[in-house]
């Protein structure tokens, strides 16, 4: 170490191993230069790593716009030296008690290293053709010399960051999963422990912290991933063994095959089987068309939120209520509530409805929770609701309000 180099500081401050430490790194690599923002950018990225906040970053900001020229480097010379006054103009109009404290943070995290005069005034001295010959202020230098260090820091925070991240997608994956695997169960009664596998799910995700580390949020994955594990293998074993044919129709009966005792009897069972699926298949889907064009007819506005302005199908009017229920802030408990109550279909027709008579509906949940109390005690139809609204249109030229009468 070049005892030349070594300072003290002025005053009643004493000298610490940290300022020795810093003045004896800091000639170590002082042959090459670096951009001096992009290496704040890097301090900014590992901060927590040198422990400081972003109030001591702001004043390193001030400290560097102090320096002439971008690259610092050793030849330019590596001391600024800006009164308080003017590091407060430069740092947001900080007070000075602050820029004490915060100057001594950087000093103590080895960024800085102060080079005081006899008389503790930061100042220059010249040649008489005007070059500097001597400075008196805070010396970059420890910071040019740690200059790899820190942009590798930054680096492997970066790398740590985007790996929190991907675990964190993971988790919120497997939470989801979870969640609508045991809903699942639970709208097609499947027989199972659910509330106690519900118990687990909410006390691993409770159990969080509020800022997650990486292990944390390995840890809770881990368990998760167990739990979805347990909840797919009872949902398997309880899995229905008999084939069902490929007509789309939900309500579709189960067709079983046996054979006959002649191949007149089966000819004829195999013929009566037939018709009577036709004219099942028959019955239904006009039922079904007239109904979900009645819906449309009724409540227009539903289809602004499909997939391309345009319902199909049910499976697309119950998607567009989702898309509303959430748009209208309705809990996702109410809403699953409302599903495994009154089922997919009603739930999403009596959305729409909600939607046609949103200028005076105050609370859409709070409603859709009233129609599914009226559901569990059997006095509500969405099929009623939808022809009350029809009429009070056809009536007065505008929605009226709906009636819930009790279901036939």
């Amino acid at each position: 170490m070049d005892t030349n180099l070594v300072t003290t500081p002025f005053g009643r401050r004493p000298m610490t191993r940290a300022m020795l430490t810093g003045q004896s790194t800091a000639p170590s690599e002082i042959s090459h230069t670096v951009d001096k923002w992009k290496l704040y950018r890097a301090l900014c990225e590992a901060r927590a790593r040198f422990g400081i906040s972003d109030r001591t970053l702001a004043l390193l900001n001030a400290l560097l716009s102090f320096y002439p020229k971008n690259e610092i480097s050793a030849e330019t010379g590596l001391v600024v030296f800006p009164s308080n006054q003017q590091l407060s103009l430069r740092a947001n109009g900080m007070a000075e008690q602050t820029i004490r404290r915060h100057l001594a943070l950087l000093v103590d995290a080895g960024l800085i290293v102060r080079k005081d005069s006899a008389n503790g005034k930061r100042y220059t001295r010249r040649h008489r053709n005007g070059e500097l010959k001597e400075a008196f202020g805070f010396s970059l230098a420890p910071l040019l010399a740690r200059s790899s260090e820190i942009e590798a820091m930054a680096q492997a925070v970066l790398i740590e960051r985007l790996q929190l991240q991907e675990m964190r997608e993971n988790l919120t994956i497997c939470r989801r999963d979870i969640a609508k695997l045991i809903a699942l169960a639970r709208a097609d009664g499947t027989p199972g422990n659910w509330d106690l596998h519900h118990e687990t799910f909410r006390s691993i995700i409770d159990a969080l912290p509020r800022n997650v580390t990486m292990e944390n949020v390995v840890d809770a994955y881990g368990q998760l991933r167990h739990l979805r594990d347990d909840i797919i293998k009872a949902l398997d074993v309880q899995k229905n063994p008999e084939k069902l044919s490929a007509n789309p129709c939900q309500n579709e009966r189960h067709i079983q095959i046996s054979e006959s005792e002649s191949s007149f009897d089966s000819e004829a069972s195999t013929k009566r089987k037939k018709d009577s699926e036709r004219r099942g298949v028959d019955q239904l889907r006009p039922e079904i068309a007239t109904s979900l064009s009645l819906v449309l007819k009724t409540c227009p506005s539903i289809s602004d939120y499909a997939s391309r302005c345009e319902i199909r199908d049910w499976r697309d009017l119950a998607s567009a209520a989702n898309v509303v229920g959430r748009m209208f802030g309705i809990s996702p408990s109410a809403y699953e509530d409302a599903c495994v109550t009154m089922g997919t279909v009603p739930t999403a027709v009596a959305i729409s409805c909600i939607l046609e008579r949103s200028d005076h509906i105050r609370s859409p949940g709070g409603y859709l929770r009233h129609l599914t109390q009226k559901a569990k005690a059997g006095e509500f139809s969405s099929s009623q609701m939808v022809m009350g609204l029809l009429k009070g249109r056809g009536a007065g030229g505008q929605s009226a309000p709906v009636v819930l009468a009790p279901c036939s």
